[in-house]
């Protein structure tokens, strides 16, 4: 069963994270699918942008517990919408956790609902968002980044785009990204990715440089005891023994 749904108009193709039973976490497959669909567009010249959106309330609960991507997967589709020599345009009437965020990053505009909320809970289950940082830290308010990454609150839309997570946020995503996918129609292909290049070289440095250790840190996070009682808590709706 496919977990990535895809429709096109007018050379804009639209990726949807299909697995609301999930809450489209980032699951080996999904990630994958994922990977595979975008390889497609980027081959593809009738593919002038892409959409990133999802089914569901959810826009991506972040990792899949139960099937989580391996770290260096996850590090390879971020750098893969950042590479990608078309615009990627996120798409989000829903809620954004925890490495949900990285994707939400990785893409060049990001439009969400007024209703959407946003939380990095990697610590609040004993790990860190180690690999969704190569996207992040160049691109965000450090404040902003410091305040949230350390403590999982939760954060509206407003403050999304005041921290950079988001370019707008309204009431009505489609009508805020009309004038958006519009302009990106009028653009010829080869300035639009020369344009994207120019914008994305400072996050590719990141991946460059940071790649490697982060994805080591991440694994090493994942298989630690306080990891195992994080996640262990999550599932079982409590909360986890270090909480005083």
């Amino acid at each position: 069963m496919t977990v990535i749904g895809r429709t096109r108009t007018r050379g804009i193709e639209t990726l949807s994270l299909d697995s609301p039973d999930t809450r489209n976490a980032l699951s080996a497959s999904l990630v994958r699918e994922l990977a595979d669909a975008l390889a497609e567009c980027g081959k593809d010249a009738d593919v002038r942008a892409v959409v990133l959106t999802h089914t569901g309330n959810t826009f991506c609960a972040g990792a899949d517990l139960r099937d989580p991507p391996p770290p260096d997967a996850l590090v390879a589709v971020l750098r893969q919408i950042v590479e990608l020599p078309k615009p990627v345009v996120a798409r989000v009437t829903g809620h954004v956790r925890a490495g949900g965020l990285g994707l939400l990053a990785a893409c060049d505009i990001a439009v969400g609902s007024t209703s959407a909320t946003f939380a990095f809970t990697e610590v609040r289950i004993g790990v860190a968002p180690a690999v969704i940082s190569l996207p992040l830290l160049p691109r965000t308010d450090p404040r902003a980044l410091a305040r949230y990454y350390l403590t999982g609150e939760r954060f509206d839309a407003t403050e999304a785009v005041r921290a950079g997570l988001l370019t707008a946020a309204a009431g009505d995503v489609d009508e805020a990204l009309a004038p958006i996918l519009d302009g990106l129609r009028r653009a010829a292909p080869e300035a639009l990715a020369e344009t994207k290049r120019l914008l994305t070289a400072r996050v590719l440095e990141t991946f460059d440089r940071d790649a490697a250790d982060l994805t080591a840190l991440s694994a090493r996070l994942f298989g630690s005891a306080q990891a195992r009682e994080g996640m262990t808590a999550f599932l079982e709706r409590r909360d986890p023994a270090w909480v005083v």
